[in-house]
């Protein structure tokens, strides 16, 4: 059976992210994405629009010196859900941040819509971003 296309968004946003490309991810990203990041840290909260969602991207290299690395595991979609299933490794101050890992895409003509990161571990990445 054939990928979902929304497997392939989700590969390009994934690629863009990695390399910086910030004009390809806004290519995959909707001008109206609300990402959502839960638990008690500086990233947490509801990021409205584009601008606030690459803000908060580009905060996670900058508070981690460029040491923020996700590594993509699998990514499964149908029409109405993305899941992207992922390891993240980065350092800052000290600590470290080594965790599991899933984002949860809405994605609507070929553009994410809605993001919402679930971590495995929310203590240790309340206690990393903090």
């Amino acid at each position: 059976m054939p990928d979902h296309p929304n497997v392939a968004v989700f590969q390009r946003a994934m690629t863009a992210f990695a390399a910086g490309d910030m004009d390809a991810l806004a290519e995959v990203f909707h001008p109206d994405v609300v990402w959502h990041i839960g638990g008690r840290n500086r990233l947490a909260g509801d990021h409205r629009g584009r601008d606030d969602t690459f803000a908060l991207f580009s905060r996670e290299f900058q508070l981690t010196g460029g040491t923020y690395r996700p590594e993509l595991h699998d990514v499964l979609a149908d029409d109405d859900h993305t899941v992207a299933l992922l390891h993240v490794t980065a350092s800052r101050e000290g600590r470290v941040l080594d965790l599991d890992y899933a984002l949860v895409l809405h994605i609507d003509a070929g553009r994410i819509t809605e993001g919402w990161v679930v971590t495995t571990d929310p203590v240790a990445y309340d206690d990393f971003w903090s």
